[in-house]
């Protein structure tokens, strides 16, 4: 169990973040829950819980969620940024907006936010948690921009541990389709709902036990999907399989389209 830490959590209002905040409320932890929204997050104890209404997609509030912390809990032990978005669609238009957008919550923001937690920190110890994807190492028909924004931050992981001081751990999590309002974000604004998600799809749960695990025992990278992991090994072996499932995925948005 992780206890007697000070921590930020983004992202913390639904899905795999609000899963995580149910777990870390169980120790004797400070949290700065920091979302767009904040109705589920103000049901939490307010001794443990600190809701903040926040955009994590400019600089400018990245600086005030560091800020707020510092006020709020005098110190940060633990940042895990995992606030991000995915769109499902075709990229067949013309929208630097569109592109920027996701580009700013999923990317540039996390990267942010370690050059913050690392000047903070000042060579003292903390732990840096990100969420990444299993789409990062992997893209997939439908999710091209969000498959890249995680294959962006797969690279980032990858290249700035060859780099980062040994006060700092990173934890990096790795999830499949996850059954939250994941899918519900991919196609706002849009009057049809996605009814046929990726193979698998995990429970948000089962995400955020592991994560927490992953952070308690300060792992670099967290999987919780095993048949991810052996489906990339057969993959791997047998490249005919990852194109037939690449076609049912496929086949998936054109369904959706139509």
């Amino acid at each position: 169990m992780i206890t007697n830490k000070n921590i930020v959590l983004t992202g913390a209002n639904s899905g795999i973040g609000l899963e995580t905040l149910k777990l870390l409320v169980k120790g004797d932890n400070k949290i700065l829950a920091v979302d767009l929204k904040t109705d589920k997050i103000e049901a939490f104890d307010s001794a443990k819980v600190i809701p903040m209404v926040c955009d994590v997609s400019t600089k400018e509030n990245v600086d005030l969620i560091f800020a707020t912390a510092i006020e709020k809990l005098g110190s940060i032990d633990i940042f895990y940024a995992n606030a991000g978005f995915p769109y499902y669609e075709r990229v067949n238009y013309v929208d630097w907006d569109r592109i920027d957008n996701i580009f700013k919550v999923n990317v540039y923001s996390p990267i942010y936010t370690y050059q913050k937690y690392l000047e903070y920190l000042g060579g003292r110890e903390g732990q840096l948690a990100i969420t990444v994807s299993a789409i990062g190492k992997m893209a997939m028909p439908g999710y091209a921009l969000y498959s890249a924004s995680k294959f962006a931050m797969n690279g980032f992981q990858e290249g700035i541990r060859r780099e980062m001081p040994k006060n700092l751990k990173l934890t990096c999590l790795y999830p499949v389709a996850t059954d939250t309002g994941f899918f519900a974000k991919a196609v706002e604004g849009k009057s049809k709902p996605i009814t046929q998600r990726p193979f698998p799809v995990q429970k948000p749960a089962h995400v955020a036990k592991c994560m927490v695990k992953g952070i308690e025992k300060k792992r670099k990278t967290v999987n919780p999907c095993k048949l991810f992991s052996f489906a990339r090994v057969l993959f791997a072996i047998c490249p005919p399989i990852k194109y037939l499932y690449w076609k049912l995925e496929y086949n998936k948005l054109l369904r959706y389209e139509k």
